[in-house]
């Protein structure tokens, strides 16, 4: 996979990443606790390799820093699904962003839970 990268410099550069194949059962492993949660965003087949970002909501409904992760085909005993999946994420209220500027929606992590969010059509 090739994508663009604009530095803090706004140097913008093109860099090179391998990208995984489909994951089995049993290959994610989460670590809940107090505070810390998860999200399982649940795509459809397009979105496979393209990685999908969210951003904590601060106070004030300020987006914060965004992180990222790459949709991915999920192979399980109920068939073949894609999806994306942000571990450790502190418990609050995330954008998830459809483009740079456009929020696909919201969700709500709650520690020690794993939350699920359907992308829209």
């Amino acid at each position: 996979m090739t994508r663009d990268h604009r530095n803090k410099a706004g140097t913008q550069t093109t860099m090179h990443e391998d990208s995984p194949g489909p994951s089995g059962p049993g290959s994610v492993v989460l670590d809940l606790g107090a505070g810390v949660g998860a999200l399982v965003l649940e795509a459809p087949a397009g979105l496979a390799g393209q990685e999908i970002e969210i951003s904590r909501l601060a106070a004030g409904d300020a987006a914060g820093r965004r992180t990222h992760s790459l949709i991915r085909e999920r192979a399980t005993a109920a068939g073949t699904s894609y999806a994306a999946v942000y571990p450790g994420l502190a418990a609050g209220r995330y954008l998830i962003w459809r483009h740079a500027d456009t929020p696909a929606g919201e969700v709500t992590i709650d520690g020690g839970m794993v939350t699920r969010f359907r992308w829209p059509d």
